[in-house]
Order: C-alpha cells, then sequence, then structure tokens
C-alpha cells in the first residue's frame, strides 16, 4: 500500500511539473545589475537569523563586502555563527545585552539598542559593505528605543547597491511597507514544546 500511495504520488507530481514547465513565461521588464534590496525575516517560526546568514555565506562567496550586527547577543558571544564568521574573516559585532526580555536594567538596554544603531547607520551610510544584516533589529524599532524615521532616512540615502537585512518578530508596518522582500517564518512545530533543549550548531 505505501509504495503504491508513492507512485500515485509521483504520477500525480509528474503532471503537474509538466503543466507548470509548459506554462511558464520569462517575466518581461526585469532590471538588470546591482539594485539594492531591503529583506526583512519576521514571524514566530525558527529561522529568521538563520536565513539572514545563510545570504551573508552566499554573499561573500560572490566576493560581496558583508557585515553583522546583532542587536540582541552581547559583544562576547561565541556561538557557532561568531565562530564561522571569524574563520571566513567576516566582520560582526554583538550590541546587546544577551537576553534583552529578562534585562534587569531596560534603560541600560534602550541605551545599547539606539548606540548599537548609531554604528550600523554609520555603516550603512559608509559606502564600504556591499550586504549588512541587522539581526533582531524589529525589537528596537518596535519597543521604540531607535525610530523609524530615522532608519528609513538612512536607508534612503544608502548607496543605491547596498542590500540590507533585518531579523526579528514583529516587524513594523512601516517597515513591511519599505522592504523589498519579507519572508514570516511560521511557526508549525518546535523540538522545543517536546521538552528538547537548545542543541548546539542548530540554536546557537
Amino acid at each position: 500500500m505505501p509504495e503504491e500511495s508513492t507512485n500515485e504520488r509521483k504520477e500525480q507530481a509528474m503532471k503537474q511539473l509538466e503543466t507548470q514547465r509548459d506554462a511558464h513565461t520569462k517575466k518581461e521588464g526585469l532590471s538588470r545589475g546591482r539594485h539594492g534590496l531591503v529583506i526583512v525575516n519576521t514571524g514566530n517560526g525558527k529561522g529568521k537569523t538563520t536565513a539572514a546568514l545563510g545570504l551573508m555565506l552566499r554573499a561573500h562567496g560572490r566576493g560581496l563586502r558583508v557585515k553583522l550586527f546583532q542587536f540582541i547577543k552581547h559583544e562576547n558571544a561565541k556561538f557557532g555563527e561568531h565562530r564561522a564568521l571569524e574563520a571566513l574573516g567576516v566582520p560582526f559585532a554583538g550590541l546587546g545585552d544577551g537576553f534583552t526580555w529578562r534585562s534587569k536594567d531596560l534603560d541600560s538596554s534602550a541605551d545599547m539598542a539606539a548606540a548599537g544603531w548609531g554604528q550600523a547607520k554609520a555603516a550603512i551610510l559608509s559606502g564600504d559593505h556591499d550586504l549588512i544584516v541587522l539581526d533582531e533589529f524589529t525589537y528596537a524599532l518596535t519597543y521604540g528605543w531607535v525610530g523609524w524615521p530615522q532608519v528609513q532616512e538612512a536607508l534612503d540615502a544608502r548607496d543605491a547597491g547596498l542590500h540590507v537585512v533585518i531579523t526579528g518578530r514583529g516587524a513594523l508596518p512601516e517597515l513591511v511597507d519599505y522592504a523589498d522582500t519579507v519572508t514570516e517564518m511560521v511557526a508549525v512545530k518546535h523540538a522545543y514544546e517536546a521538552g528538547i533543549g537548545a542543541q548546539a550548531g542548530i540554536e546557537h
């Protein structure tokens, strides 16, 4: 029975793939060459930072100058991504206090976010990078620690070829409207719910 089910699934899929292939037409009017994008990874599901790190890896492989700013992780964090980025020679900066939602000094957390944005803004406007990731930056915007108007102003003024990736839950509607590409990660199932703790190399 399982084999028959697999064969039926394959037969149906092949028909659908053939139909899609035959109906495909290349979109006309696409721009050519470099065009800096604002990309947002948001939603409650796992994978927002992971996807951004994957983009960094791809960009680095293409010779693009990339940099990571992390607004939650602190400057001395040594998670898997930091070790990999160090090995690749890719610059990164931890700007936060670890876990903002556990902070005993929220005023300090807010000040750190504002100071971190100052560093990120300078990098965005410097012309020294081709792709910049603002990891977990949505929280600074949502909490009002950094104002959206000043972020939009910096994004408007950036080099035309600079890609900026912003991650985190609860992206502001203004950011979603402004961005070129927005992906919402949906939580379908997570090992944590089954009592499995965070795994080295997977979560950190």
